[in-house]
C-alpha cells in the first residue's frame, strides 16, 4: 500500500485536494445474520479472467468472475503508485475469495455468491455509479445479502 509520504509532491497534492463525491449512507435492504448470508466481492482491482476483454483507461463497466475461476483471474489495473507485488504472490490481498469459502467452512457466513465483480480503479466514482446500481439489482436477484468492497 502506498502511503502519500511515499508519492512525488505533486501526485501527493492531486489526491489530498481530490474531491470526494457525497454518497447517501442509508441501505436500501437490511440483510439477514452474516451467518444466514450469502456473500459476494466487489473489487476495484481491474480484475477479470484471461478470456473477458481487458478493461481500457478510465473504464466505467465491470467484469463478472465465477467464483470456480481463480487461476484465471489476472489485473488490468496500471497505476504508477499500485505495487502489484501482494498480488502476484497471492490473489487473496486484494480479492480474498478463499477467506470467504473458510469463512462459509467454520460457518461465520452463510454462503458463498457464484460470482463477483470488478471494476477498474483510478475512475471517477461518479461515472460508475450508473452501472454500479445494475449491478446491485443483478446480484440482488442472485440473493446476494452482503458484499464486501475491495478497494485496491
Amino acid at each position: 500500500m502506498v502511503r502519500l509520504t511515499d508519492v512525488d509532491e505533486g501526485m501527493r497534492d492531486f489526491l489530498v485536494h481530490l474531491p470526494c463525491p457525497k454518497i447517501a449512507l442509508t441501505a436500501f435492504s437490511s440483510p439477514p445474520l452474516l451467518t444466514e448470508s450469502r456473500v459476494a466481492l466487489v473489487s476495484s482491482a481491474g480484475l477479470r479472467r484471461r478470456s473477458d476483454t481487458p478493461f481500457s483507461d478510465y473504464a466505467i463497466d465491470y467484469r463478472v468472475l465465477p467464483n470456480d475461476a481463480r487461476e484465471e483471474i489476472i489485473q488490468d489495473h496500471m497505476n504508477a503508485s499500485h505495487d502489484r507485488t501482494g498480488y502476484l504472490q497471492d490473489l487473496n490481498t486484494i480479492f480474498p475469495v478463499d477467506r470467504l469459502d473458510e469463512m462459509a467452512a467454520a460457518r461465520e457466513i452463510g454462503s458463498v455468491a457464484s460470482y463477483h465483480y470488478s471494476f477498474m480503479g483510478a475512475t471517477y466514482p461518479t461515472a460508475l455509479e450508473s452501472n454500479a446500481r445494475r449491478l446491485a439489482r443483478i446480484m440482488l436477484k442472485d440473493e446476494v445479502d452482503v458484499v464486501v468492497l475491495c478497494p485496491v
